[in-house]
């Protein structure tokens, strides 16, 4: 996934986003997710696993700008 992608995601990220973002695979997404081993901080609504793009931008190291609130 490009920088411009990732900028463009919405604040909040389902797994399967987040994990193409990252460079992993669907399962390999999963299992980290479950054993609470995912590089960024993981929200669980019900059976679904979403993760915020601030924490998501952070870790992959790009720079928005201040202006950006989205």
């Amino acid at each position: 996934m490009s920088e411009a992608e990732v900028l463009a995601l919405p604040v909040s990220v389902p797994l399967e986003l987040a994990n193409r973002a990252l460079g992993l695979g669907r399962t390999r997404g999963y299992q980290h997710a479950k054993n609470g081993t995912y590089p960024v901080k993981i929200l669980r609504h019900g059976v679904a696993y979403r993760c915020r793009r601030a924490d998501l931008l952070k870790y992959l190291g790009i720079e928005t700008a201040a202006s950006d609130t989205r």
